[in-house]
């Protein structure tokens, strides 16, 4: 069921979805079977192979221009091969540029690291820091349509200005 804001009109609000394609579409699939009624998940096409130049900024501004503009908010899908994902780097930076909203969302693939903690992308990390992004699991995300809008309007409703994106960008895949 979509949305209602305003003057009745049925909105279905769009998100993007940042994964490592090789490693994490289960979870993707499973987003979309469990929420496409509710929202429209930007078409997923690996950018890797969607956007073929070796040109960085090109690549940035259309990751950009053809995925993030229009959408409300970008999922980041962080499991264990994640943070090494370069394009995974480069769509959180483009979400950035355009001052969409950010949240991580911890799979259950996702091992915690010796000092207790999950591993995320660093620039996920720099804005989880300054308090910009949010952070949420799996099973917190996917409890209900109730639980991902939430996350979606808090991470939407963040100030801007908590925004870090001077991180280099990763220049490869680790």
């Amino acid at each position: 069921m979509a949305s209602t804001f305003g003057i009745g009109l049925n909105i279905r609000r769009k998100i993007f979805v940042s994964y490592h394609h090789g490693g994490d579409r289960f979870y993707y699939e499973r987003l979309i079977a469990l929420f496409d009624d509710t929202y429209e998940v930007i078409q997923d096409n690996s950018v890797e192979r969607s956007i073929q130049s070796n040109d960085t900024d090109y690549v940035i501004r259309a990751i950009r221009e053809r995925y993030i503009t229009g959408s409300s908010c970008t999922l980041v899908l962080c499991g264990k091969d994640t943070p090494q994902r370069k394009f995974v780097d480069w769509e959180i930076k483009a979400t950035l540029d355009k001052s969409h909203g950010l949240i991580g969302v911890n799979l259950p693939s996702n091992p915690k690291t010796i000092n207790g903690k999950y591993a995320v992308p660093d620039r996920l990390f720099n804005n989880l820091n300054s308090g910009y992004a949010f952070f949420a699991t799996w099973a917190e995300l996917t409890a209900s349509h109730d639980s991902l809008r939430r996350h979606i309007e808090l991470a939407n409703g963040t100030s801007k200005s908590l925004i870090d994106n001077n991180r280099s960008l990763r220049s490869r895949n680790g």
